[in-house]
């Protein structure tokens, strides 16, 4: 009887020549990536592809043998492909990616716009990044935002994207691929809310809160430990604190910041009133110009993917090859297509990286519809 000592000897024998045949694929392969960039031949050769993987899955005898040639032929395929990207990386043909360098932002003669009203988180996180003395104005909704700075009313915009307790913004992601405007910056704030009313009231007298949504959700415990209130979503926080101004209705409260309360010369009945007492949210900072920071370190992007298997992670692991760190990945259905999805996702890197190009040529060979939606 054969002892498994010796059947693991024999085994890394036939690792030790798939070794040596597969230097010999990618030295191969290389010298095709040569002759393609001669040529000005494109990459990716789909229907070979298929062939190939129709072929060898031919030469297999059992079924679990064809899934599995297939799986290594095609990883092996996509290797080849990567391999060609970064030869086209160091022959200087990958061209210029259409973003132009800048070494700051003129916040100085800049307008700022940000949604809400005076006292919004939004417009905290615009003086946390651009200072308490820049240029600014509010609109009502993020669509108003991303369209002033589209038709140039406003050179900047400071928005939400994502909170740490209640997520990612969704509306956000829809509208940065809706608009042609594009991440240049990103800063942090902490969100401590609380619940406010006109000067006199009581909790005894509140029956109705207003707030944004997200921000309902970011008090819900306080806010069960008070089923009887009605709770009614408005546009910003900020928004709320002013409607119950407008209103001079102490049955009415606002959940807002103490600033927002503050500002619109509201009483905070309850303050600190957060689930999550380490509440964050990330802003980003949206131009109209297509242009990176010389210093900038991520950089978001979105795609579709084909309706194929395996086509999620074949796209993905060009962030493996290329030795870049991604950090995020969300998922919006598309408009129209059910049960397809278009992902966005944040990696580290700088779009004058070789690295970066060599990853973003891939994919944008490799999924549909790639968007660069800014370096920063």
């Amino acid at each position: 009887m054969e002892m498994i000592e010796e059947l693991r000897e024999r085994l890394d024998e036939v690792d030790d020549e798939i070794v040596r045949l597969f230097e010999r694929r990618m030295e191969l392969g290389a010298r095709i990536g040569e002759c393609k960039i001669r040529d000005g031949l494109k990459v990716a050769d789909r229907q070979r592809e298929k062939d190939k993987l129709q072929d060898v899955a031919g030469k297999v005898s059992t079924e679990f043998g064809k899934k599995g040639i297939r799986e290594l032929f095609e990883q092996l395929i996509a290797m080849n492909r990567k391999q060609e990207y970064q030869q086209l990386v160091k022959a200087g043909a990958l061209g210029r990616l259409p973003f132009i360098e800048v070494s700051g932002l003129d916040a100085q003669n800049a307008r700022i716009v940000f949604p809400g009203t005076e006292g919004a988180y939004s417009q905290a996180a615009m003086q946390y990044y651009f200072g308490e003395r820049c240029n600014s104005f509010y609109v009502r909704t993020f669509r108003d935002a991303m369209e002033a700075i589209e038709e140039g009313a406003a050179d900047y915009a400071v928005l939400p994207i994502e909170n740490s307790t209640a997520g990612a913004v969704d509306e956000m992601y829809d509208l940065l691929v809706e608009f042609e405007n594009y991440i240049v910056g990103e800063t942090v704030i902490p969100i401590m809310h609380t619940l406010a009313g006109l000067k006199g009231a009581r909790l005894e007298d509140i029956e109705r809160v207003y707030s944004k949504g997200v921000a309902l959700m970011q008090v819900s415990r306080f806010l069960d430990s008070h089923s009887e209130w009605q709770q009614i979503s408005v546009a910003n926080t900020a928004i709320a604190a002013k409607k119950i101004v407008e209103d001079r209705d102490k049955s009415q409260a606002a959940v807002c910041s103490a600033y927002a309360a503050k500002v619109h010369g509201l009483e905070v009945l309850e303050a600190n009133i957060n689930d999550n007492p380490n509440n964050s949210t990330r802003f980003i900072v949206v131009t109209n110009q297509k242009i990176f920071l010389k210093d900038a370190k991520k950089i978001s992007i979105c795609f579709e993917v084909p309706h194929e298997s395996g086509s999620l992670y074949q796209l993905l692991s060009h962030f493996i090859y290329n030795d870049l760190n991604m950090t995020k990945i969300e998922s919006r259905p598309v408009e129209g297509r059910n049960w397809e999805y278009r992902f966005f996702v944040d990696f580290e890197g700088n779009l004058a990286d070789p690295a970066v190009k060599n990853a973003i040529r891939g994919l944008r060979e490799e999924s549909r519809s790639l968007r660069i939606l800014g370096n920063y």
